[in-house]
């Protein structure tokens, strides 16, 4: 009976040791990246998210997409119905706790992380900045109150981290069955309208259309995620590239030797890989540390027939 007790106790301690061992290797493994850029992007999202909210969402009665949007719904109708005063900043926290545990368990580890400081920034400048009524007019509330959002979501983007709310659960599905899922957000959105025109009128949906449409025409002129990129490399060094491609972007490339340059007559190796636009910064930073003098030549936007998996962390 004793052994028993001591063994249970003996696997507990173990299990406990590999957890904590388990968070120290993500945290170390995220020291040696570029995370000041990541948080700097979080710390930004978060404040143009809560100026949105309280400059122009809030005094406007206006909706945005997602859980911010989810999380003004709740807010007004506590307070509207049970008379309860509950801040935006508290209910967009609420929503993404349980989303931020399925995102530790089905998507990755330092993407939880980057999208537990989001998250955090956000809700914590949402509360910090005052609410201020700029105009009374909804419409104008509507527009600007977009475009600030839609800029924040682009910067956050362009880091690659996420400002987690159904992006979370669509990553999950994406995840397990391979499919893009649109229809979360589109539900989601559509949710959010048509609680907001069945409680506060018709119009207030009208607005809400509005505010989503314009912040996701900015988000996709600051930074489209679904954007690929080709990228052509004649370099000296083809094997040093590509060993930094594959472990550092994890991409594969496509090599063709006996490439010539005609005014040195040098034989070259040429090769093509194919990147997102996030993963741009990283791989110019692999170019000039394996080969400063290739010659690189990248092509924007490009369109792919295969497959090209996303690297979710």
């Amino acid at each position: 009976m004793k052994k028993s007790k001591l063994y249970r106790r003996f696997r507990y301690l173990v299990r406990r040791r590999t957890r904590r061992f388990k968070l120290f290797r993500v945290l170390q493994s995220i020291s040696k990246e570029k995370y000041d850029e990541k948080i700097s992007a979080s710390i930004l999202y978060g404040f143009l998210s809560a100026v949105a909210v309280n400059f122009f969402f809030q005094p406007g009665h206006v909706y945005a997409s997602g859980a911010t949007g989810l999380s003004q719904i709740i807010s007004a109708l506590s307070s509207r119905f049970l008379g309860v005063n509950l801040p935006v900043s508290v209910t967009f926290y609420l929503i993404n706790l349980p989303l931020m545990v399925l995102a530790w368990y089905q998507i990755g580890h330092k993407f939880t992380i980057f999208t537990f400081i989001t998250v955090s920034m956000s809700s914590f400048f949402i509360q910090l900045v005052p609410e201020v009524t700029l105009t009374n007019d909804p419409i104008i509330n509507a527009l600007f109150g977009g475009v600030v959002l839609g800029a924040g979501i682009g910067f956050a983007l362009r880091s690659n981290i996420s400002s987690g709310g159904t992006d979370i659960v669509s990553l999950t599905i994406r995840k397990r069955t391979g499919k893009n899922v649109g229809s979360i957000s589109l539900l989601v959105n559509g949710t959010i309208m048509l609680i907001a025109g069945v409680t506060f009128g018709w119009k207030y949906a009208l607005y809400s259309m509005i505010t989503i449409f314009v912040s996701s025409r900015v988000t996709d002129a600051v930074f489209t995620k679904q954007k690929r990129m080709q990228a052509m490399i004649i370099t000296n060094h083809p094997e040093q590239v590509i060993k930094k491609i594959h472990t550092r972007l994890h991409r594969g490339a496509t090599m063709i030797h006996g490439a010539e340059d005609t005014y040195n007559h040098e034989q070259k190796a040429v090769l093509i890989t194919i990147i997102t636009r996030a993963e741009y910064a990283e791989f110019k930073q692999i170019m000039q540390k394996t080969d400063p003098h290739a010659f690189v030549s990248v092509s924007d936007n490009v369109h792919i027939l295969g497959r090209f998996v996303e690297e979710e962390n």
